[in-house]
């Protein structure tokens, strides 16, 4: 089983991304992508460098969240001047705005057929849209649009992730719980938190959630300052296991995202610390660590990418 040092190294700090980061992106070939809320940038990391190799500067604010695609296309959701979808071009510095959303949106995906997938927070919802034509057409696949806590509700959704059969997983951050969404269908399985079934663990606001290449879940719960994952005996903590905030290496203060690097280092977005925190995988003898993230954009990349709008 995969083990970590359970201090982190800090990658990045508020005299680089500003106060307040929310997210971050890693693609297959390493290269880091965060998006900052308060200083109009998004900052790119190649080639294991310490300082950032490339800033995008942009016009908006409080970047929530941000997927980008095999062909280095970055998609952004910003909240000022609009909450907004936009989509940076590969290699330039030009965005345009995608989507107009209905409110506060803090989770976003995109999958092998450019389907783009993202939460609506306080409309309880998570929608999809094609991004293979210039219609717009919004589909709600999750949620009624009123909060709640049965199968078919959410209580302000937050991070999402799909895997590669398109079954949906969602941060329902007021419910405390991880929704699991087979594709096709829109009722939900509680896998993780309150109201779940079997061998568990309780969650206090969680804001994101990914799978790795053997199905265990990996999740940020905000509230309790820690990063659990399940495994072959269930769930566990793996950083800040005491859930008191601190600035201490291994601990935070409210953790946002996570991410994983093609070795199974793991990059933790701690807000209210306004740093990044990178944990090294320590059992890392097969060498690269393949993550279904890694493996949903390995498939993007082998994909015919049709035209953006």
């Amino acid at each position: 089983m995969t083990v970590w040092n359970p201090n982190g190294i800090t990658f990045a700090n508020i005299s680089v991304l500003g106060s307040n980061t929310f997210c971050i992106f890693i693609d297959k070939n390493n290269i880091i992508y965060v998006p900052t809320r308060n200083i109009q940038r998004i900052l790119i990391w190649e080639n294991g460098t310490i300082n950032p190799t490339e800033i995008i500067y942009t016009t908006s604010l409080n970047a929530e969240a941000i997927f980008v695609t095999s062909n280095r296309d970055i998609y952004t959701v910003d909240a000022i001047p609009t909450w907004q979808i936009n989509k940076w071009k590969s290699n330039t510095n030009n965005s345009d705005a995608i989507t107009y959303l209905y409110g506060e949106c803090m989770g976003i995906f995109i999958d092998i057929n450019n389907n783009l997938y993202f939460s609506v927070r306080h409309q309880h919802i998570i929608m999809k849209r094609s991004l293979n034509n210039i219609s717009n057409i919004l589909t709600i696949i999750a949620g009624t649009g009123c909060s709640g806590n049965t199968a078919n509700t959410f209580n302000e959704p937050i991070g999402i992730f799909l895997n590669t059969n398109f079954d949906l997983y969602v941060a329902d951050f007021n419910n405390h719980r991880i929704q699991f969404i087979r594709s096709g269908t829109f009722n939900a399985i509680t896998v993780a938190g309150a109201g779940s079934q079997g061998d568990t663990i309780t969650l206090n606001f969680p804001t994101a959630v990914i799978l790795d290449a053997d199905n265990y879940l990996f999740i940020t719960d905000y509230n309790n300052n820690r990063i659990v994952r399940s495994g072959p005996y269930g769930f566990q903590c793996i950083f800040g296991c005491t859930g008191s905030a601190s600035s201490a290496s291994n601990m935070f203060d409210r953790p946002t995202n996570i991410a994983f690097d093609t070795y199974g280092n793991i990059y933790v977005v701690d807000e209210y610390n306004h740093r990044i925190q990178k944990f090294l995988r320590l059992n890392n003898t097969l060498g690269k660590f393949n993550f279904k993230s890694i493996l949903v954009l390995v498939i993007h990349l082998i994909s015919n990418f049709s035209s953006f709008i």
